[in-house]
């Protein structure tokens, strides 16, 4: 897969030093999170691809029918391109580690690359994720890092889809945690902060 499957944008950081994607979320662009990823870590070189479905206008990464109802064959196809879209990116830059961060839609697409290649990325920040359904998981998450955040009241992801989403990344291996807010769908600062404290330890070998 090439490096340029995706319309993206690139911000260089250390040589050899980590390389970060950064996945926006529904209605987002290639703009969303760079500056967040820049935040968050500071060293890493970021990646940002733009989601290649349309909805209504809206930039995705895999087509729905409904709010929470997956064209599952459209996700298997965009789980397939990116996950060779950050091998490409990888295999070119040999970095220290790999890192991803996404938000909503762009939690759910990190998401399934992770239950696809494990051994992909090192480190994941899943920003209010929807997984209605039962991942399969492509082998172990024995040494994957995972951070999940979410909304207490958050009416697109539900409490309990985030918690049983932990519990199957948990079951596989993965090293889990969790930072929950009372509020909705919005990124709030303890998630940031929660975000930032983690990919530093990543960064580190923690």
């Amino acid at each position: 897969m090439s490096k340029d499957a995706y319309i993206h944008k690139l911000l260089p950081g250390s040589p050899g030093g980590p390389l970060l994607f950064v996945f926006h979320g529904t209605g987002g662009d290639e703009n969303q999170l760079l500056s967040l990823g820049r935040d968050l870590a500071p060293q890493a070189t970021i990646i940002s691809p733009r989601g290649d479905v349309s909805e209504q206008g809206a930039a995705r990464f895999f087509r729905r029918t409904g709010e929470g109802v997956y064209d599952m064959e459209d996700l298997a196809r965009a789980t397939i391109r990116m996950a060779g879209f950050v091998k490409a990116h990888v295999e070119a830059a040999k970095p220290s580690a790999v890192l991803g961060l996404g938000y909503s839609n762009g939690a759910n697409v990190l998401a399934s690359v992770v239950f696809a290649v494990p051994a992909l990325f090192g480190a994941s920040v899943l920003m209010h994720p929807l997984i209605p359904f039962e991942p399969q998981v492509k082998g172990s998450l024995a040494g994957r890092h995972i951070l999940m955040t979410a909304g207490k009241r958050d009416p697109i992801c539900p409490p309990n889809l985030t918690t049983r989403l932990e519990a199957y990344l948990r079951a596989d291996g993965a090293d889990v945690t969790v930072e929950w807010h009372d509020g909705g769908h919005e990124v709030r600062p303890n998630e940031i902060e929660a975000a930032r404290r983690f990919f530093s330890d990543a960064a580190q070998g923690a």
